[in-house]
């Protein structure tokens, strides 16, 4: 059984890492979090048991965040009345049967040992959620969505489920969203957090390596997966920080592409964006590497466009620097390459995009779109952490600054499908458009370039902390060496 399931608690693991995370930093957190209410009931629901043992149970960040406790079914409690404070856990019963298949679960009295907050088991969750509602309490619900991005729209969660029914019970309860004030707690990263990111980045870091020593042509992006995937076990991550995305060739310009059975060729280049997750903290970090010894004149100078892009904006990150800031000194490098590659007309100029391509935040007010983005679609920075899409502090929407303690990415991409026209509707300006790239586009066509590397700031000081060679020197010299022996 794995070790996530089995350990209650970093306290109670036994890790090799030396910066665990002491049972009184979660405490401390958990009055972090009370101290923002002023009096009221915090619920938090940990993740329920997979149906299908598939994907593996990983405890829900929030909860994870606030507890420490690893086992699947669980909730938390927490009271605030009067200037006095309660905390309880709630776990599920152990049951002989179930013990065979997922092993021993921890007692309320062990929990309570070991945590150092009250413990009763789950079955009691409904009558207390009942009584402190009776009260007239407020409740301060913290969700247990899969990802902050579906909270909004999240019907079916088992916490979501059982605050309605409770409401269905008490008309009159008032009911807020708290999930927020735990990720700007999370946001924030802690000493021993940011130890066990380095250790994730590291790691990632060495899988990357591997894959640059073992790629040859003939070999399918699932095999590639798996040498990344088996490098990074036998270091000790727990698994993936997200599904791995492998593309060869053509696949290169999707960005979520999966790994799947496409053969990589010569002159293909591989995008590789696969991390591990260590002790509960995920890295992100990818590589574009060539199928070759070299890259391809047209690869060579795509990339180079990239790196520039990601140096720029890594320049430009500092306590108290707004996030805009090493977000546009990256698109203005991209842009300019775009234009002197001939894949755009210039910086500025548009093209009229078929509907559902262009968001909202990109399009001009004439419906049109910035040529640059039929090429650069997604975002450069984000927080990692618990979740490879983590809090951070410069996207809390107040702040909105990076500061010390922050640990993110920098992940600027450029991608050439083979088809970026064929969708386009058919008017002046995109005739215009065509005109004056067709050429260029098919020069390009299915070279997509991703580099991403993990940064911490600490003490004032931006480090990158995935240190995977990313000059095209350093990688060509170690893919000389692994195809031409």
């Amino acid at each position: 059984m794995s070790f996530l399931r089995l350990a209650v608690a970093v306290g109670l693991a036994t890790s090799t890492l030396s910066a665990q995370i002491p049972t009184a930093e979660y405490a401390a957190r958990r009055e972090k979090l009370l101290a923002r209410i002023d009096s009221g009931v915090v619920l938090a629901f940990g993740r329920r048991e997979p149906i299908n043992h598939w994907p593996p149970f990983y405890q829900n960040p929030g909860f994870r965040y606030l507890t420490g406790f690893l086992e699947s079914n669980a909730a938390l409690i927490l009271v605030k009345q009067g200037g006095r404070v309660t905390s309880t856990l709630f776990v599920e019963e152990p049951n002989a049967r179930t013990a065979l298949y997922l092993g021993d679960r921890k007692t309320p009295d062990e929990v309570a040992a070991a945590l150092g907050m009250k413990a009763r088991f789950i079955s009691t969750l409904t009558a207390v959620a009942d009584s402190l509602a009776a009260t007239g309490l407020p409740f301060h619900v913290v969700s247990d969505a899969q990802s902050n991005e579906y909270n909004a729209t999240d019907s079916l969660s088992f916490g979501r489920t059982f605050v309605t029914r409770l409401k269905a019970r008490h008309t009159a309860l008032k009911v807020t969203d708290a999930t927020r004030l735990v990720d700007q707690l999370r946001a924030k990263k802690s000493d021993a957090e940011l130890a066990l990111i380095r250790k994730a980045a590291d790691i990632s870091s060495k899988a990357h390596e591997e894959a640059m020593r073992t790629i040859r042509a003939g070999m399918k992006e699932s095999e590639i997966q798996a040498t990344m995937e088996a490098t990074y076990r036998k270091l000790g991550a727990d698994g993936p920080g997200y599904t791995s995305i492998v593309g060869a060739g053509g696949n290169a310009t999707i960005l979520h592409w999966p790994a799947s059975f496409r053969e990589a060729k010569p002159g293909d280049v591989v995008l590789m964006d696969v991390a591990a997750y260590f002790d509960g903290y995920s890295a992100d970090v990818t590589r574009t590497v060539p199928v070759d010894g070299v890259y391809s004149a047209e690869a060579r100078e795509v990339y180079q466009i990239v790196l520039d892009a990601q140096k720029a904006a890594e320049r430009n990150v500092t306590p108290g620097t707004p996030r805009n800031v090493p977000n546009d000194s990256a698109y203005v490098v991209l842009k300019a390459g775009l234009t002197r590659l001939g894949l755009i007309e210039s910086p500025t100029a548009s093209f009229d995009a078929p509907k559902g391509l262009c968001p909202g935040r990109w399009a001009n007010t004439d419906g049109s779109c910035p040529q640059w983005y039929l090429y650069v679609y997604h975002g450069f920075m984000h927080g990692i952490g618990l979740d490879v899409h983590d809090p951070s502090q410069f996207s809390d929407t107040e702040r909105g600054t990076f500061e010390n303690g922050d640990a993110f990415t920098i992940e600027p991409g450029l991608y050439v499908r083979e088809r970026v026209f064929s969708d386009l509707p058919d008017t002046p300006r995109n005739r215009a458009l065509i005109a004056h790239a067709g050429t260029a586009a098919k020069r390009y066509r299915n070279v997509g370039v991703r580099i991403e590397d993990d940064y911490v700031l600490v003490n004032g000081k931006l480090e990158r902390i995935t240190l995977v060679p990313r000059e095209i020197n350093e990688i060509e010299a170690l893919r000389r060496r692994a195809v031409f022996p």
